[in-house]
């Protein structure tokens, strides 16, 4: 049986214990150009008792910004602020991913340069609105990427982390989650094309297929993980074939080999499945009815999961593998909240896990 609190073997990586901290979007890249700041350094160097660090969402080009004063991964100056950040975590013993996460269709066109609108598999704007500077404003209808900016898109994911690498990051996860542009190529809601990146299954799973295999080659298949959140419809993502889907995706990302998948629970039932289908190591964000806790503990006790991730708890409590291995006592995570959403541990967008 395995403990909480034994190391593992993450691909050749050997982490201190098996409690993650997970992307959690911040909105604080004050620097020039989106870059990260050294409160930042300070902010992810008091966490690195954690097994594994997440960053939070690093676009891997300019237009793949959604939001005000998130962190990019595609300058020489992002890459050198970002390196003050993995220098500080990596001081204090602890081993840092960055997420590097595209936005597609969800985000405010106000923040990129003259020229550029969101993009995504198809020209359908997500229902609802988002904050921006501005206020809440509706989204708006992205542009529709050809199949050779489909092409050029996975070389800027593959580009970014390269650029994550030479910043002194252990590796990458690449966000496939919360309706972002994986997701949204994932989804037959948001993807309606025909050709070769939708029209069935294994069409829809292209493109994450893809970059996964396309980042494997650049920086190596055990530097690499993937999110997913299955069943969860953030941002008008609607999977009514989510099993399939999620099955088949999995099958065809054993062949690359992918460090670690990240899952966010929708369904135990679900978790069950795709835990089997899965040859590497798998992250559990559980489904709960409150913040990720201690009683989660067990899922890694009785093989659910290899790991877990805590969200709002991580931020109350920099120190938190120390208090969960000792019961407590514990900060209250005060509910603080960007763009617009109350949730359960993700602080910036609703109904997710914590």
């Amino acid at each position: 049986m395995s403990t909480p609190f034994e190391p593992i073997d993450l691909a050749g990586l050997r982490l201190r214990n098996r409690l993650v901290m997970p992307a959690m979007g911040r909105a604080r890249a004050f620097g020039p150009g989106n870059t990260a700041t050294e409160s930042m350094a300070t902010y992810y160097a008091q966490r690195a008792t954690a097994g594994l660090i997440i960053t939070e969402g690093s676009q891997p080009s300019v237009v793949g910004q959604g939001f005000p004063h998130t962190p990019g991964l595609h300058s020489a100056e992002q890459i050198a602020a970002w390196r003050r950040v993995t220098d500080a975590v990596h001081a204090e013993g602890g081993t840092v991913f960055a997420q590097i996460s595209h936005v597609g269709r969800v985000g405010d066109p106000g923040l990129l340069p003259e020229g550029l609108v969101q993009v995504a598999p198809s020209a359908v704007a997500a229902p609802g609105r988002l904050f921006t500077v501005d206020g809440m404003k509706d989204f708006t209808t992205p542009r529709e990427l050809t199949s050779q900016e489909v092409r050029e898109t996975i070389a800027d994911f593959a580009q970014a982390a390269r650029n994550a690498v030479e910043a002194g990051f252990d590796g990458v996860e690449l966000h496939a989650a919360y309706g972002y542009l994986i997701h949204q190529f994932l989804a037959p809601s948001s993807n309606l094309r025909t050709d070769e990146w939708g029209g069935s299954t294994e069409g829809r799973i292209r493109f994450a297929v893809e970059v996964v295999a396309a980042v494997s080659a650049v920086i190596g298949a055990r530097r690499t993980g993937i999110r997913i959140s299955p069943g969860i419809r953030y941002n008008g993502i609607e999977e009514p074939d989510l099993e399939a889907t999620y099955v088949q995706l999995i099958r065809r990302l054993n062949g690359t080999g992918p460090a670690y998948l990240h899952l966010v629970e929708d369904s135990r039932e679900l978790t069950g499945i795709l835990r089997k289908e899965f040859s590497g190591t798998l992250i559990l964000n559980p489904a709960t009815d409150g913040f990720t806790s201690e009683e989660e503990l067990a899922l890694i006790e009785d093989g659910t999961a290899d790991m877990l991730s805590f969200g709002a708890l991580f931020l109350a409590n920099p120190d938190l593998p120390a208090r969960l291995r000792a019961g407590g006592p514990y900060n209250t995570p005060d509910g603080t909240t960007y763009y617009g959403g109350t949730d359960k541990g993700y602080i910036d967008y609703p109904k997710l896990n914590g």
